[in-house]
């Protein structure tokens, strides 16, 4: 079952790329006590997440965080090197905190898993955005079709 506005994300730990290698990162050191905007990608450097969806949220990065929010973050079930260099690449590093959920633990935990295993890829999160209030959902965007209709920086925009 997916997740509700209102509701609190339950305990995850994910892997970040630091200067220092990889190293866990709990879902209590990216939410308690913060506010956070938190899209989900169905792969980094897949063409509509790399040139669609995450560049708006480096373009609107400091809108947002006009905004009241403490932290934008990126997650994907990727694993934590794949996810590193996609912030090089992207220039994202230090503007958005990317968040490897290799296994899909946490895209499981809050139902926005997605299996697409008949087109090659394995478990993926759906594309989704959410704004989480020291770790309880209060706003949630997940896209139903192709594209990055609703769960883009413009729509969250809206919602802060």
């Amino acid at each position: 079952m997916t997740i509700s506005v209102g509701e609190k994300l339950p305990e995850a730990t994910f892997k970040v790329m630091t200067a220092d290698g990889a190293k866990p990162m709990t879902g209590a050191e990216i939410f308690a006590g913060k506010k956070v905007v938190l899209f989900g990608v169905p792969g980094a450097f897949t063409p509509t997440c790399s040139n669609n969806h995450l560049p708006g949220y480096l373009e609107n990065h400091d809108a947002i965080l006009a905004r009241g929010v403490d932290t934008i973050a990126v997650v994907s079930v990727n694993d934590v090197h794949v996810m590193g260099a996609w912030a090089r690449f992207t220039g994202g590093e230090g503007k958005i905190l990317y968040l490897a959920d290799g296994s899909g633990d946490f895209a499981k935990s809050v139902g926005l898993d997605n299996d697409l295993s008949a087109n090659g890829m394995g478990l993926r999160s759906k594309r989704f955005s959410m704004i989480v209030d020291d770790g309880k959902v209060t706003a949630l965007n997940v896209e139903t079709k192709p594209g990055v209709d609703e769960s883009g920086a413009a729509k969250i925009l809206e919602q802060l």
